[in-house]
């Protein structure tokens, strides 16, 4: 009887340990505290805040021993290995730089920046200084894509002619979502991981079409892309979503002429992997072991070994793919008239 592919990735307990400062107290930053120190041989050592007493109670809370009210004092501990940012949109580029300057190694949470000319920045920033730098896009690494990522290689699918992927949550109460001073908006939070799925899956597009609505704010609310000009798929087309109004199916699914693949929601969390061909054969990978934002512990043990092992980038999530996630991330906002103060 056939089978799915075994995902290659390792168990994150496996990797090196790191030291970990976090810059930002938010829930983001919560949720990768709580993997790190439960399912990694690392540990968060220090939080950093400009907010004092939220700092300190996110450090109380978690058991950290260290709590500093500047990120300069954080990314100055020599006890701290890497560095990981969990700020808002607006404020991801400046805070990545400041580490890399005090040569930390940077994991920066998405969207990467607020565009492109900041991600370009800090990427090379990183390559003067020879450190490792990593997007958090903590979907690329989990075993669920790693199935996907086998069935891509092998053919399984056949020529690849459709990719959907949607991600929608009911968020218009949330300020980061609203506000574009914070860099709010749908595309940066909600659609950059069905744009980075296809990114992966595919390839970078060379064509970019892109509709949407504005909330209140000016900061897009939901969004819809089309993606093509994929070199190694040249008859593929992806169809990407997000909308902040409503909680969508947030499902991907791949088609190919022998095959499709479909990943039911929460597609970018860890799941099953559904492959069924064109006679009806089905079959379903078993259920992780780690679920939801837990599986932000194969993103760090990933990290972790890319530090140890002196490397600057993963191939698992290469700087190429992160900047061409941003270029379709801006080529969307200007189609759609939505332009972030400053820029």
């Amino acid at each position: 009887m056939r089978t799915l592919p075994t995902p290659r990735i390792p168990e994150p307990d496996t990797a090196p340990a790191l030291n970990w400062g976090i810059l930002g107290a938010g829930g983001i930053a919560r949720r990768f505290t709580a993997a790190v120190n439960t399912f990694t041989a690392s540990r968060v050592a220090a939080v950093g805040s400009r907010t004092p007493d939220k700092g300190e109670a996110f450090a109380a809370a978690h058991g950290i021993a260290k709590s500093y009210t500047s990120y300069e004092q954080l990314v100055s501990d020599p006890e701290i290995d890497a560095v990981y940012v969990a700020t808002t949109h607006n404020d991801h580029h400046t805070p990545a730089a400041l580490a890399l300057e005090a040569g930390k190694p940077v994991l920066v949470e998405k969207a990467f920046t607020l565009n492109s000319a900041q991600a370009n920045a800090v990427v090379e920033l990183a390559r003067e200084r020879n450190l490792a730098l990593m997007e958090a896009m903590w979907t690329r690494f989990l075993p669920r894509t790693d199935i996907v990522r086998q069935l891509l290689a092998d053919g399984t699918l056949g020529e690849i002619f459709w990719l959907e992927a949607d991600h929608g949550q009911p968020l218009q109460h949330v300020r980061r979502l609203t506000d574009p001073t914070l860099g709010g908006g749908a595309l940066l939070d909600l659609g950059v991981y069905p744009i980075s799925y296809a990114v992966f899956a595919l390839g970078i597009p060379s064509g970019v079409r892109a509709v949407g609505e504005k909330g209140e704010s000016g900061a897009d609310a939901q969004d819809f892309v089309l993606l093509d000009g994929f070199a190694d798929h040249p008859r593929a087309k992806a169809a990407i979503s997000c909308s902040s109004f409503a909680k969508t199916p947030t499902t991907a699914s791949i088609c190919g002429a022998d095959a499709r693949v479909f990943l039911p929601g929460d597609f970018y969390t860890p799941g099953v992997v559904e492959l069924r061909d064109n006679a009806g054969w089905t079959a379903v990978s078993p259920m992780p072991t780690l679920t939801r934002h837990l599986g932000m512990a194969y993103e760090a043990a990933e990290f972790a070994r890319v530090v140890k092992e002196g490397r600057t980038e993963s191939t698992l999530m290469p700087w190429a793919e992160t900047l061409a996630v941003m270029g379709i991330m801006d080529e969307c906002r200007r189609q759609m008239g939505v332009v972030y103060p400053g820029e």
